[in-house]
């Protein structure tokens, strides 16, 4: 799974490495701490023009009467997410592009201590994950909300969880988004192990109101 994350790259910079179009409302960035439900920037394709957007981190079908109306939808599993009702239709049709530096999973120490580690790719490049959008009303007022899409972990990362985002490269993007025909569901499988780089960071990161790039620093032992 993919639970919290760090984004550093600038909203000017995401534009132009994807070429698109940024709203005048994205998040602050940097943030070393994105939470579920935090408001995120994402890439999607819209009339045919790649745009950068601000959504909610925590994905609403549209027949949640409340936000908090039903699960926290941050993930959605590669293996059913087009079979799931909440879903189904988003995979299809409404697909985007989540930008990180990296992300954060948890292991446990014999005493059941979470400890936290930090993933990032190895060659100090952006991770753009799969993710798909909704957009979500209540009374007259619109939300656009994403979950990231998950699979299962390659033999590195499945050390520390048995789940990870599904990590597309740059020759993947436009076939994500749907600008180059169909074949989406190829790209939902685990980076290659070459790909990422772990450290374990400080417990600090375990709460979610922690902020600052010490979090994503190597814990010093």
């Amino acid at each position: 799974m993919c639970g919290r994350f760090a984004i550093t790259l600038p909203n000017d910079a995401m534009a132009q490495l994807f070429a698109a179009q940024p709203a005048n409302d994205l998040p602050d960035v940097p943030n070393f701490n994105v939470c579920p439900t935090n408001a995120i920037s994402s890439v999607l394709l819209e009339d045919g023009v790649r745009k950068v957007q601000p959504m909610r981190w925590g994905f609403l079908p549209h027949w949640y009467k409340a936000t908090n109306g039903g699960p926290l939808l941050i993930n959605a599993r590669a293996e059913t997410i087009a079979e799931k009702p909440a879903f189904k239709a988003a995979c299809r049709a409404r697909r985007c592009l989540v930008t990180a530096t990296g992300f954060f999973e948890w292991t446990k120490d014999p005493d059941g201590n979470r400890l936290p580690w930090y993933i990032a790719r190895a060659d100090g490049t952006p991770l753009v994950f799969a993710g798909v959008w909704q957009d979500w009303e209540k009374d007259g007022e619109l939300m656009r909300t994403c979950a990231l899409v998950t699979c299962g972990a390659n033999a590195a990362m499945a050390q520390i969880h048995h789940r990870m985002p599904v990590i597309l490269e740059p020759d993947d993007w436009a076939l994500w988004l749907g600008e180059r025909g169909k074949g989406a569901a190829t790209l939902m499988r685990a980076a290659p192990e070459a790909c990422l780089t772990k450290h374990r960071v400080d417990t600090a990161v375990n709460s979610n109101r922690a902020t600052g790039a010490q979090l994503i620093e190597p814990l010093r032992v």
